[in-house]
């Protein structure tokens, strides 16, 4: 009797283990076939475009902002300093 619940207990076990590894290999094939490099590929060339995107609606808001503050100061008889482009002056050392 202690043999045929072993048995019994062994049994079920390999069946338990047989289908795991049956659902395993099925899993791995379908994910083998799966686009998941060109999904990437795509998602990441969305967020490029839309980080593009909004790297141009900020540069466009800072030069209409720019552009306010200018015809502002032209207003109050302030000269209008000129949008900075790489090289500026002032008195510290680099």
């Amino acid at each position: 009797m202690v043999v045929q619940g072993f048995l019994g207990k062994a049994a079920g076990t390999v069946v338990t283990g047989v289908v795991g590894v049956s659902a395993y290999e099925l899993l791995r094939k379908a994910l083998a076939k799966a686009p998941l490099h060109d999904a990437a590929v795509t998602a990441t060339e969305w967020g490029l475009r839309g980080t593009r995107r909004a790297e141009e609606a900020a540069e466009s808001a800072r030069l209409k902002v720019a552009d306010v503050v200018a015809e502002a100061r032209e207003r109050i008889g302030e000269e209008a300093q000129p949008p900075a482009i790489g090289e500026h002056e002032h008195d510290h050392e680099h």
